[in-house]
């Protein structure tokens, strides 16, 4: 079809799908991994904070913590494509840096400050308080994905192809799900570990949390020297990968109690 030809909806649909498309993967330790961490956060909120999240969620019948995990994922769209991660500069320091790396707000650190303030807020309509609710759960879990703090050069891991587990994959989806899927002993197994890792020594912050995550990545021997996975790679990630999770859950936590809890 010749350019002139192009209808002005027609050009701005295929440039939102291309921006999609060109952006890093979403779904942070995939729906296992989400689920998760809202489950487990769950069982550490206070009595007013878990009251307060019942009451907004009753705005859609059934919805729960658990389930709520990964709306972002499923509503993603060109405008908050972004909100999911921030990349960072190889080679440079994990600091970050909000001029250069989150320009405007638009990324996860950006995005979650913004959200964790709306769902603090007891004046805000109680359906701006759900939708932040909805993306407070998803992006905790989210910026404490390493690849989502990853680096730019590579979109957080998803251009580095690679075969793992018998099929062919890339870094950023391996550390999503691959390698959770894939636990010796299976989900229950795996479910034991994240519960059984330590939690994390301070509460951080969004900033922090990126910081963490860009710096697991920034580690030697965290990109395998081979495009084929080798054997000793998930098992010596593993703890990093548990210790993930479980601080994703604990300062989900410490959010929502104190966004939700008393004044």
């Amino acid at each position: 079809m010749p350019l002139r030809r192009l209808t002005r909806p027609f050009l701005a649909a295929a440039l939102a799908a291309g921006l999609l498309a060109a952006a890093p993967t979403a779904g942070a330790f995939g729906g296992v991994g989400h689920r998760l961490i809202a489950e487990m956060a769950e069982a550490r909120l206070s009595p007013a904070a878990r009251a307060e999240a019942q009451r907004l969620l009753a705005l859609e019948p059934g919805a729960t913590l658990v389930s709520i995990s990964t709306w972002a994922d499923e509503n993603r769209s060109l405008g908050t494509a972004r909100w999911h991660y921030v990349n960072f500069h190889r080679g440079e320091s994990c600091q970050y840096e909000p001029a250069r790396l989150c320009i405007e707000g638009e990324c996860v650190v950006g995005a979650l400050e913004k959200q964790i303030a709306l769902l603090g807020k007891a004046e805000a309509i109680d359906a701006e308080r759900l939708s932040a609710l909805k993306y407070v759960v998803h992006l905790v879990a989210d910026v404490h994905q390493p690849l989502h703090a990853g680096f730019f050069d590579d979109r957080g891991g998803n251009s580095f192809q690679l075969q793992a587990f018998e099929r062919g994959t890339n870094l950023h989806s391996l550390w999503d799900t691959g390698m959770a899927v894939n636990w010796p002993g299976g989900d229950e197994a795996f479910r034991a570990a994240v519960k059984a890792a330590p939690a994390p020594a301070s509460p951080g912050t969004p900033v922090s949390w990126a910081e963490e995550s860009c710096k697991v990545v920034a580690q030697p021997g965290f990109y395998p020297e081979e495009r084929t996975l080798p054997a000793g790679y998930a098992p010596r990630w593993a703890d990093t990968l548990t210790q993930r999770l479980q601080a994703a859950s604990v300062r989900l936590a410490q959010v929502l109690n104190g966004a939700l809890g008393p004044r």
